[in-house]
């Protein structure tokens, strides 16, 4: 296989191939997104993010199934939660959407988080990369749903879509202003439940308080997912987003954002690696003890081994 040909004709095993690479950290991953950037598309990526058990996962297999019919490509990436064990992970929404990934315009991988703080996987970026040098019109980026800390979503999604649903327990600790601030859409799923007005109109207070000054107001829904209701309303409000972000240069800007805080992370990601590779085991294991017995603190340790690498 013609791996960046097929990569170029959209090849479902050709992407597979690549974001298994790059799930592996193998350099060939990079070397293909360096090679054929200037092919990449302008691939619009959603994510979907929110506590567990809200039912992300068959929102998602809706609204891509719904949009999938419009005759565009999507793609999708569904991170799961990892063993901290053995960094297994079930990577349950792959089977939950094995009907979807039939769709030949439809290509659906679950990732592991391997540890990853934050809601995504280390390899999600690379792997949208890869999904934009397919051709796919829209990346469709189911976080782990781990809470309040999951706002890594913010760096690498153009709209988010915040979901919730009554009765899943504290109210006040989901409103938070850590998860409540990254929203352009918010959802209450499994609106056939009681308590769904209460939930509505927590939400709606919250956004009330928010800042008063930004361009766009974040809108509240209700859905049904998994008897299909509502998605037609929310797939409008994501567009309706889609094309406002499109207007006065906003996308653009957004994205160069993104750019920027993907250029520092490889940066970073490169430094640590380089640390690791310089490092003495029995010198540093000795660092440790002194740190231990006060000896030492760890300030001048990393910046010892920082000093190493300049």
């Amino acid at each position: 296989m013609n791996i960046k040909k097929s990569l170029l004709d959209g090849d479902k095993r050709a992407i597979a191939k690549a974001i298994t690479l790059a799930e592996n950290e193998d350099e060939e991953a990079i070397k293909l997104v360096r090679d054929l950037y200037k092919k990449t598309s302008d691939t619009y990526v959603i994510g979907i993010t929110g506590p567990p058990g809200v039912g992300k996962s068959t929102l998602t297999d809706k609204v891509v199934d719904q949009i999938s019919d419009q005759q565009k490509s999507v793609g999708v990436i569904a991170v799961d939660p990892s063993s901290p064990f053995t960094g297994g992970a079930l990577l349950g929404d792959r089977i939950r959407m094995q009907k979807l990934s039939l769709k030949p315009n439809v290509f659906i991988r679950s990732m592991g988080t391997r540890g990853q703080l934050g809601g995504l996987a280390k390899a999600t970026k690379l792997a949208i990369r890869i999904l934009a040098i397919a051709g796919m019109d829209y990346v469709f980026l189911e976080t782990v749903g781990v809470g309040q800390s999951e706002v890594d979503i913010v760096k690498t999604a153009d709209t988010i879509t915040m979901v919730m649903a009554p009765g899943m327990g504290d109210d006040i600790q989901a409103i938070k202003a850590g998860i409540m601030e990254i929203g352009d859409v918010f959802v209450v799923n499994k609106a056939d439940k009681d308590g769904v007005a209460r939930k509505m109109q927590e939400l709606q207070m919250a956004l009330d308080l928010g800042d008063k000054n930004q361009d766009w107001t974040p809108k509240v829904l209700k859905t049904v997912a998994k008897d299909g209701e509502g998605i037609e309303e929310l797939i409008d409000l994501l567009q309706h987003h889609k094309s406002f972000l499109e207007t006065d240069g906003r996308l653009s800007k957004l994205k160069r954002g993104q750019i920027k805080q993907e250029i520092l992370q490889i940066c970073q990601d490169e430094i640590a690696k380089e640390i690791v590779n310089n490092l003495n085991q029995q010198d540093f294991q000795n660092e440790l003890d002194k740190i231990v017995n006060k000896e030492l603190d760890p300030y001048l340790v990393a910046e010892r081994l920082l000093n190493k690498i300049k």
